[in-house]
């Protein structure tokens, strides 16, 4: 017997056959059949080429992948940062890529930090503003080599609070570094109390456990969770704080002790988004098959694999 996810990959790859060089949505517009509203958004992928060991993915393939996975809409995030990838992804080339597909490919903008800019605060909303008003619905992913609490990421958090605009920020020991119990994200959170941030990254996962090393903060660690975890402190304190699921160290946090990890999206099922990083054409994306395992209650799921996304980003279906 097949999977439920087996049957629809493979009713999918049957509908795709219609055009083949332009996919489902091709095939949709001939029939007169609306897309499926699909059971995902995902926060976090990439078009393009990121790193030099990995092939270039574009819109359409991005797109196939989404209907053979019932993801609805994607995050297109650029990255900027020297420390972010190989190849810089520019908010000029996501929103240039997302334009034909906005039903479903949601574009974020970014600025590294270090930027020259001149006129301050500003000049910061005034580019931001551009971009919003070419379709940005958030900022990141932001992912450059400096502190998580620099008085230079403050300058920009505060420009993406003043326009509303969400921050989907990576943690890690190269990028927006940050101790154990994430005392720098704390600084952040109580300094731009105004914008709402999505973490993720190796650091921010591994402080689910309340026994992380500095070590740990740039790794996956593994085994059972201790209490008394940084994750679940800072959503007590800060309610502008949400977690993406995204890549491996997503995907590690809740099976590393599943478990705790499946009482963990129930505690937090309100401040968690799915998530994949997908990035590169026949990556293995291990949230599918995770979140399938963990027979998640039917609320949970909408709220985790879509709801929360759609009311942060005020996405429409």
């Amino acid at each position: 017997m097949l999977s439920r996810r087996a049957f629809h990959r493979q009713l999918t790859a049957a509908a795709l056959t219609c055009i083949p060089a332009l996919g489902s949505r091709a095939c949709a517009g001939r029939t007169g059949r609306k897309l499926p509203a699909g059971r995902y958004v995902d926060v976090h992928t990439h078009l393009g080429q990121t790193w030099n060991t990995k092939d270039p993915l574009t819109a359409e393939a991005l797109l196939r992948w989404m209907d053979a996975h019932e993801v609805a809409q994607a995050v297109v995030l650029p990255l900027v940062s020297p420390e972010a990838s190989s190849y810089p992804l520019t908010t000029e080339f996501v929103l240039a890529e997302t334009r034909p597909h906005r039903d479903r490919l949601v574009p974020f903008c970014s600025i590294d930090p270090r930027t020259s800019v001149e006129g301050g605060h500003k000049a910061l909303v005034e580019m931001l503003s551009r971009y919003i008003d070419a379709g940005a619905k958030g900022f990141g992913e932001h992912k450059p080599g400096v502190e998580i609490d620099s008085p230079l990421n403050l300058a920009l958090f505060a420009a993406c609070a003043e326009v509303k605009l969400p921050i989907l920020f990576h943690l890690d020991n190269q990028r927006n570094l940050d101790a154990p119990g994430l005392p720098g994200l704390a600084k952040v959170l109580e300094a731009v109390p105004g914008a709402n941030f999505i973490a993720h990254g190796p650091g921010w996962w591994a402080s689910i456990s309340g026994n992380v090393t500095q070590a740990d903060l740039g790794g996956y660690p593994r085994g059972e969770v201790a209490p008394g975890g940084a994750i679940d402190a800072l959503f007590d304190m800060y309610p502008n704080l949400y977690g993406d699921l995204s890549a491996g160290s997503g995907a590690n946090a809740i099976q590393r002790d599943e478990k705790s990890g499946r009482e963990f999206l129930l505690r937090r099922a309100d401040r968690l988004m799915f998530g994949t990083d997908f990035l590169a054409p026949d990556q293995e994306v291990p949230q599918f098959e995770l979140f399938d395992e963990l027979d998640l209650p039917e609320e949970v799921q909408a709220a985790i694999f879509r709801d929360n996304a759609r009311r942060l980003l005020g996405l429409k279906t």
